[in-house]
């Protein structure tokens, strides 16, 4: 490979979330959303060059940024965006509030699939609406729609929103172009907007095509606003750069709008450099990235069926978080992940995170890290849970 992700780095003492909040200093951070790589070389290149001025004020965003995105998505992901369409702000989830905000009225319904994503349970709630949950049905070592419960929650006079996490995080599913047609159908029969975070879309296992929602159909481009960053797939979620594509003008003001109330309209001077650098010049590091994300996978599994054969794990199609299936062992992951991290000294999350009924026996591991380190991550599982089951 031509880029080193079996570099450990510390990344202690460096006011990392991931690292710096253990509660001690011999924990392996498993959980957060947060790739233990260093970013591409010419990310790093931008971002000194722009540092070397020593001045950081106000910054404009230039038409090149626009141009950038534009290019990034039809090249990659045969979807055409208009400039008119893009929105900038610092980060999916306040592009998240802020489309919720500009689509709904306080006391409607958001729908997601659950388990899903934690900051949507708060950004809906923050918006003063209410999350209604189509839970997933498990079929085989994947997930799939309950589309019965999902259009009897569109019929909802009070349900405005639909809030799709695509790919979806956690359970690692790819959505197909069929079945985000299908989705959409049934929204725009009972008049449900759809939102999309598309944050992980660049994150793609052997096999599997991310499919942009909006580039689906004409029908889907109307009645949906996109939310992408390359915040995920390139490692820069503290450069705080993230757009909103949507193509209907009065919902696009009213975005806009909420974007300016939520005082998010500002970028920091190294985001728009580090989109164009990682967008414009690191293609080939995103692709080597997939593919060393889908080696760690396989070793997993292959460690999970030998050594924990009766955890189950859900096929990664997309992301790099694994949810497992620990029901054989207990269905109080709470307790269970306390155990891990007080005893086991690895942190990984309950998928009670993920929604308090559909996650209830699962936990979700982060493997965006050497294969080294995930390896010792994955024995202190093992030891620490083959040692609860004997007590």
């Amino acid at each position: 490979m031509k880029y080193h992700f079996d570099e450990l780095i510390d990344r202690r003492g460096t006011c990392c979330v991931k690292w710096d909040e253990c509660p001690s200093p011999d924990v392996i951070p498993m959980w957060v959303a947060d790739m233990d790589f260093k970013v591409a070389p010419a990310i790093q290149e931008a971002i000194k060059k722009r540092a070397e001025h020593g001045i950081f004020g106000y910054t404009i965003v230039e038409e090149d940024y626009y141009e950038t995105v534009i290019s990034w998505f039809q090249r990659r992901h045969h979807w055409t965006i208009q400039r008119e369409e893009i929105l900038y702000t610092t980060g999916v989830i306040p592009a998240m509030s802020c489309a919720i905000k500009a689509l709904t009225m306080p006391g409607e319904k958001v729908l997601i699939l659950s388990p899903d994503y934690n900051c949507f349970f708060s950004s809906i709630r923050n918006n003063g609406c209410e999350v209604s949950e189509t839970i997933l049905i498990k079929e085989g070592d994947s997930f799939v729609v309950d589309w019965k419960d999902f259009e009897q929650r569109c019929a909802d006079e009070k349900t405005t929103v639909f809030l799709l996490c695509n790919p979806h995080n956690p359970t690692g599913r790819v959505w197909t172009k069929e079945e985000l047609d299908h989705m959409n159908t049934i929204c725009m029969k009972y008049g449900v907007k759809v939102i999309s975070d598309e944050i992980h879309g660049e994150l793609i296992m052997p096999g599997y095509q991310f499919q942009p929602f909006a580039a689906v159909s004409e029908d889907c481009r109307q009645n949906s606003v996109i939310l992408n960053s390359p915040s995920k797939s390139f490692n820069i979620a503290g450069l705080q750069t993230a757009n909103i594509i949507c193509s209907q003008p009065d919902w696009r003001r009213r975005i806009d709008r909420a974007i300016n109330i939520n005082e998010v309209c500002d970028l920091n001077p190294f985001g728009p450099v580090s989109l164009k650098a990682a967008y414009n010049e690191s293609e080939d590091w995103i692709d080597e990235l997939n593919l060393y994300l889908w080696n760690n996978y396989q070793v997993l599994c292959q460690f999970f069926e030998k050594d924990l054969p009766h955890c189950k794990v859900t096929k990664l199609e997309g992301t790099y978080l694994v949810w497992v299936d620990v029901t054989h062992y207990t269905n109080h992951v709470e307790e269970l992940c306390d155990h891990l991290l007080t005893d086991g000294k690895v942190w990984v999350n309950p998928g009670t995170m993920y929604g308090s009924e559909s996650g209830k026996g699962y936990i979700r591991i982060n493997i965006a890290c050497p294969q080294s380190r995930m390896m010792e991550g994955l024995k202190r599982i093992k030891g620490t849970i083959n040692h609860e089951t004997k007590k």
